[in-house]
């Protein structure tokens, strides 16, 4: 990719909370910025990315097929110490070359996904690194380095999962088969929509219920969707932890989107006002 395109990459990526045309319209994509090895000045680039649990993302230094392991690869094996943008945090990160079995095996969760990664290794005549991206624990911080309100914050995270639940109905949708990295894609949300409601339980809902009482009968309906959405979640996990049947997997997924999707909605409708007076620290 041209330093040109990358830059405009970057910017509609940076303008629309991840969201992309063009040759990255609809894949997961992240902004990777790296440390120069030779002048220490930062280097942006987008990269398509694997996810991979909850807590790293995967990388492919495939430099599309070029014979040389692309520039950001030497920046992170220099200086480890990266920041990764998914479209609504910023973090810093810590990049890990993956090595022997388990770089292999997550090479062929990405061919399976895509075989055009064993197209580019073949054609570059080298071993494709693959770099785990690994945030670092501390406060999340919002993209766009300003303070956003609270209620543009909770829709910018909403967001973030009706993109990756969409991605999935795709991929269960064209697969004939429910293959590894699917799985790990599907447990990957599970973990996250776990993370996420579980910190409005513990953390937003009681902060709201104590400054806005009159919340209290929406706070309850909103804890119990949660059960719900949770015990879906569970089936999900249970679904793909076997040899998943593409329909059956396909509806689960269904369901999932369909009851998060008026979930979201009316949580947005009911706290999205009442957040907008707050606001978060970016």
């Amino acid at each position: 990719m041209s330093l040109d395109l990358q830059g405009q990459v970057v910017a509609e990526f940076r303008a629309n909370a991840g969201r992309v045309g063009g040759p990255f319209e609809g894949a997961r994509l992240l902004l990777l910025t790296t440390t120069g090895a030779r002048s220490g000045v930062p280097h942006t680039v987008p990269l398509t990315y694997l996810p991979d649990g909850a807590h790293q993302f995967l990388v492919i230094g495939s430099a599309g097929g070029s014979p040389r392991h692309p520039a950001w690869f030497h920046n992170l094996v220099a200086n480890p110490q990266v920041t990764v943008e998914d479209g609504v945090f910023v973090s810093d990160a810590s990049a890990v070359v993956m090595e022997g079995a388990d770089r292999d095996r997550a090479f062929a969760r990405a061919v399976e996904t895509d075989p055009g990664w064993a197209e580019y290794e073949e054609r570059s005549g080298r071993v494709l690194p693959v770099v785990a991206l690994r945030p670092v624990p501390g406060p999340p911080r919002f993209a766009g380095g300003t303070a956003v309100s609270g209620g543009a914050a909770l829709t910018r995270v909403h967001d973030a999962f009706r993109r990756e639940l969409a991605l999935i109905r795709d991929e269960v949708t064209a697969g004939g088969s429910v293959g590894a990295q699917l799985r790990v894609n599907c447990l990957t949300l599970c973990a996250g929509l776990h993370n996420h409601h579980a910190g409005e339980d513990g953390a937003l809902f009681p902060l709201l219920a104590a400054q806005r009482p009159d919340l209290g009968l929406v706070l309850e309906r909103l804890r119990v969707e949660h059960e719900r959405i949770a015990a879906l979640v569970a089936q999900l996990r249970d679904t793909v932890a076997g040899p998943a049947d593409p329909a059956e997997l396909r509806r689960e997924v269904d369901r999932l989107a369909d009851q998060l999707e008026r979930h979201l909605s009316y949580e947005e409708e009911q706290l999205v006002p009442a957040l907008d007076g707050l606001r978060v620290i970016a």
